[in-house]
Formats: structure tokens, sequence, C-alpha cells
């Protein structure tokens, strides 16, 4: 007896990113009401980091409601209908439950019920994870129209008195839907990790611990030195493999969106890249402060608000950050 050939789904040739959403935290937070705890100041975060005020969401607002709010956003300025959504992936580290994903709910929420739903907990590297996965899913064939967030409240996560990363860390989402193209839209995906770094960024306890009395509520925290040598060094090299993946130089991006960790990791990154002046460069740290996974996302919506003759350019964007993992495509700006 013969065995009968299967059928494998093939998708098109090339997908791009159709649009963006967004959501901040309710509430903007300066320095000034941060540094009692961390004996700091104002000038001190500055200089440090790039940060002035950061945005934290209200005590009843959660992740997956910021999530929800900018995948409504990104859908609706897609013009595809809620219901023609083939999946929803949502990257978060503060999902507040672990268990049911914060992506079904977030799908129910948009209208696009039954959508395969999943989250990514790839932290700061989490988004450009989702778009790569995405980009995948379509080109497959197993998803028309897919639904990517970032989304974060990394206020319910964070020590006040943590000189390390307290400081550092805001609340919000953005998103974006990925569909079919006539051309290409979304360059290879430069993915990895480094386990052996696992303990320079992360939890300081588990809920086990909590829950046994063993520690208090677990927070996050960094080694920043070590986190800041990584990232300029070791990024930069990740981010050459995708401009190099993508076919291009880096004088032919019009934007550069990187993770918004550190202003002078930024600026550094920008510098050992050699980018030339006209690349415009993501800085929504300044006043949105580090929202892991919902960073680039976040980012790159301001730039095209402040700057919508960046539709149709490349940008180069790269994710990095707790596990250590990291993630990095050249993409199409809708």
């Amino acid at each position: 007896m013969s065995t009968p050939t299967l059928r494998q789904l093939q998708g098109p040739a090339h997908t791009r990113i159709y649009s963006y959403g967004a959501a901040r935290g309710e509430n903007f937070v300066p320095n000034d009401d941060l540094v009692g705890p961390i004996d700091s100041s104002d000038e001190w975060i500055r200089q440090r980091t790039g940060i002035v005020t950061r945005v934290r969401a209200n005590k009843e607002t959660d992740a997956i409601d910021l999530a929800s709010e900018a995948a409504r956003e990104a859908v609706e300025k897609s013009g595809i209908a809620p219901e023609d959504i083939d999946a929803v992936i949502v990257a978060t580290i503060s999902n507040p439950k672990q268990t049911p994903s914060a992506s079904a709910i977030v799908a129910d929420r948009i209208g696009a019920n039954p959508a395969a739903a999943y989250d990514v907990n790839a932290a700061c590297a989490g988004f450009a994870y989702g778009v790569g996965q995405a980009d995948a899913l379509v080109r497959a064939g197993l998803a028309k129209h897919v639904v990517v967030v970032g989304a974060e409240k990394l206020s319910d996560i964070v020590d006040p008195t943590d000189r390390s990363i307290s400081f550092l860390l805001g609340d919000g989402a953005g998103a974006v839907v990925v569909g079919p193209s006539d051309t290409p839209g979304i360059g290879p995906t430069v993915w990895g990790s480094d386990g052996s770094k696992a303990d320079a960024v992360g939890m300081n306890a588990t809920l086990t611990d909590f829950r046994d009395g063993a520690a208090a509520w677990p927070t996050l925290r960094q080694e920043g030195p070590t986190v800041f040598r990584w990232a300029v060094w070791e990024m930069v090299k990740v981010a050459r493999q995708a401009i190099e993946a993508a076919g291009i130089e880096p004088g032919d991006l019009a934007a550069f969106v990187p993770h918004q960790a550190n202003m002078r990791i930024i600026d550094e990154f920008a510098k050992q890249l050699g980018l030339p002046e006209t690349v415009v460069i993501g800085r929504d740290i300044e006043t949105t402060g580090n929202t892991s996974a919902a960073s680039i996302p976040l980012a790159t919506h301001r730039l095209l608000e402040e700057h919508p003759e960046l539709s149709g350019g490349l940008a180069l964007q790269i994710g990095f950050g707790a596990g250590l993992v990291f993630g990095a495509q050249v993409v199409v700006l809708p």
C-alpha cells in the first residue's frame, strides 16, 4: 500500500508591516519623583540614561489592557478587518497571570476570535522575535495577517529602592500588523541568546520563593556595567549581521530603532555602526523610559508621527536584554 502524499502549506513570497499602534502609561513620572529611595538626583539619571521622565500606568491598568489598546489602533490603521487576523503574538514579561496567555485575551478584545494566540517571553528582544515569527508564519501559509504586540507593565515588578534598574523602567505597548506583500518588506531576522549571562539581568527571585516566604515580591535587577558592555560591543555585531542579511548598507537606512535601554547605549550604537546623519534615530527613552518588549514599536510609532516622510524607508530594529536574548531585522516602514 502506497503512502499518501501529505499536503503542505505555502504562503506568499514576501511580507511587510502594514501599520503601528501604541499605548503608553497614563502618568508621567519625572526623575525627581524617584530619586529619594535610591539617594540619587535628576542630573545623575539624565547623565547616565538620558531619561527625563517615564510613563507608568495606573494601578488598575495591566499589560493586557495596554496591549489591547495598541493592537486595536494597529488593526484599525491597517485596513484589515479584525476577523481577518489569523494570529496574535504578544511579547511580554509582565503578564499578570502565568496563564491564560495575554495574547488570547487581546485577540478576543480586538475581535480577532478564533485567531491563534500565544505569548513570547524574550524580554527586550520580544518584539523583534514576534516580527520574525509573524514573517515566517505568513510566508509559510500558516496565517495571512498577524498582530504582533510588545507590552509591559514593568512598574509592577520594580523595587523603588534598587539603584540598578528602578529608575529606567516604564509601562506601555506597541503593536504592528504583518501581512502579505508584493515586494520584500521584512528582512531576515538575526536572533539568538547567551544563557551563560542569565544572571546579568532578570528577576531576583522566583514566585515559589515568594510563596514560601523565602523572598520578597520578585523584582527586576541588572548588572549595569555587564549589560552595557554586552549591548554596545556584542549587539553591534548583530546589527551589522541584520544589515548584511538584508542586502543593504548602513547608508541605505532611513531610521535606526534600537531597544530603548539607555541613551548612552543608543548613541554608542549609532557611532559604532557608522550611521550617516541622514538616519533618524529613535530616542523615545527620554520621555517614555525603558519599556522592554514595547520599546521598539513605541519608538517607531513616535518616529512615524514626528517624521511622516520616513514612510517607505528602511529601518533597522534591534532588541536585546534579559536572557541574554537578542533579535534584529531591517523592515520597510509603512
